[in-house]
């Protein structure tokens, strides 16, 4: 039993998610509605700009809220957190200081803040612990990116001692699954090692291209898993201490690709571009205290979740 206790009521709730759209956030507002949520409310960036704090003014105006989850990121790989550290920064410390203080000014009753496992040191101590998050600097292509989303943490932990504002901060592993983002300038390494994976396989090619040598490591957790942690969070935890959200499995980069290889249906050779950088050497949770805190443990077999996430890719390219 977790240690946690409930402390909001989901069907009277009005609950804003940012970045409800997109792929977690989509899966998060279904696990909403599976809980039977009073009223949940996906702003869009056309209507509101999340950086712009008449916007986000406007915004919590028009919708009252009583819970923000707040996932809305500007986020990618490694490719693309190299090529845009200047936005990563600015985009998702703005969102975060922005969303968060006029929940405070509104009187929302509860903040989601969802963080990322960039934001850890780039040698931490494996499996991560939360208490390891500030003993260094974290790997120089996410820090950026990895910083600013930990700011969210530092504002939440503020807020709550000066305020009482009842903010918590989880920190996901890298996800995967149906509704990925597979455009090649963007996308994570399992959404590019399918998409490079099929296309080979359909036209035949012998090779395809890898980042690096494989040999980091990596932890994965699906995005419905996810999506359940953070609703059971925002239901029963209330806490100041940042928690790890995965499955507290690691897997090499290497043997990540080939398992898509084989799945994926390509026979032919992995290529690795020692050129290109491999990013943090190792990435793996401990993910005790979401299991103490707010009863959360991952369910999905990753081999069955690689399954899904191809099928899903396969049938709409």
């Amino acid at each position: 039993m977790f240690e946690g206790r409930r402390v909001i009521d989901l069907p009277s709730a009005r609950v804003v998610v940012t970045g409800g759209a997109g792929f977690l956030g989509r899966h998060v507002v279904a696990r909403l509605g599976a809980r039977g949520t009073g009223v949940v409310v996906v702003p869009r960036r056309a209507e509101y700009d999340l950086t712009t704090e008449r916007d986000v003014a406007r915004l919590y105006h028009d919708t009252r809220p009583t819970v923000v989850i707040h996932l809305a990121a500007v986020v990618g790989g490694i490719g693309a957190n190299r090529a845009n550290p200047g936005r990563f920064v600015y985009d998702n410390l703005l969102m975060g200081a922005l969303v968060m203080e006029h929940a405070r000014r509104a009187g929302v009753e509860k903040f989601v803040g969802v963080g990322t496992i960039c934001s850890y040191p780039k040698f931490t101590p494996v499996p991560f612990q939360e208490d390891d998050l500030w003993n260094g600097y974290p790997e120089e292509t996410n820090a950026p990116y990895g910083i600013a989303k930990k700011m969210l943490l530092v504002q939440g932990q503020a807020y709550r001692a000066q305020y009482g504002f009842n903010a918590i901060h989880l920190l996901p592993v890298n996800l995967y699954g149906p509704g990925d983002n597979f455009d090649p300038e963007l996308s994570h390494v399992i959404p590019a090692l399918i998409r490079k994976c099929l296309e080979a396989a359909e036209c035949g090619a012998g090779q395809i291209e890898c980042w690096g040598d494989g040999s980091p490591t990596r932890e994965f957790l699906f995005v419905e898993d996810c999506a359940e942690a953070i609703v059971l969070a925002t239901e029963r935890f209330d806490g100041a201490e940042p928690v790890n959200v995965g499955t507290g499995q690691e897997i090499t980069i290497k043997e990540l690709a080939e398992l898509i290889a084989t799945l994926a249906g390509f026979g032919g050779a992995l290529r690795w571009d020692t050129g290109r950088p491999n990013g943090q050497p190792r990435r793996c949770l401990d993910t005790t205290r979401a299991e103490r805190l707010f009863g959360f443990r991952a369910h999905t077999d990753f081999v069955a979740g690689l399954t899904r996430t191809i099928a899903w890719y396969r049938g709409r390219r």
